[in-house]
């Protein structure tokens, strides 16, 4: 099982009707305690990829089975995310 997993432009590369799934397998990888961390792009777009998610939707989606950490603003995102990309880190819950 994985104790980190790095999220980099995953989440969003799918449309949102696939992101239960990446909880789930997310959630399945990860025993209690590991930590999810990196880039997620965040704010709502009309179409993608790459698909923005609202705060509210990734905390929802995540939740239920890990538990917000931190999170900070992004300086110097990759010109495709514009200023909307920031980093968060999640621990797996028991």
């Amino acid at each position: 099982m994985a104790q980190w997993v790095y999220e980099r432009a995953f989440l969003c590369s799918m449309p949102p009707r696939c992101w239960p799934r990446y909880a789930a397998r997310i959630t399945a990888l990860m025993p209690p305690g590991a930590l999810l961390a990196g880039f997620f792009f965040v704010g709502a777009t009309p179409k993608g990829p790459p698909f923005g998610i609202e705060r509210d939707v990734l905390l929802a989606l995540l939740s239920p089975s890990f538990e917000w950490v931190d999170e900070r603003s992004v300086s110097d995102s990759l010109p495709v995310f514009g200023q909307h990309e920031r980093w968060m880190s999640w621990r797996r819950c028991a």
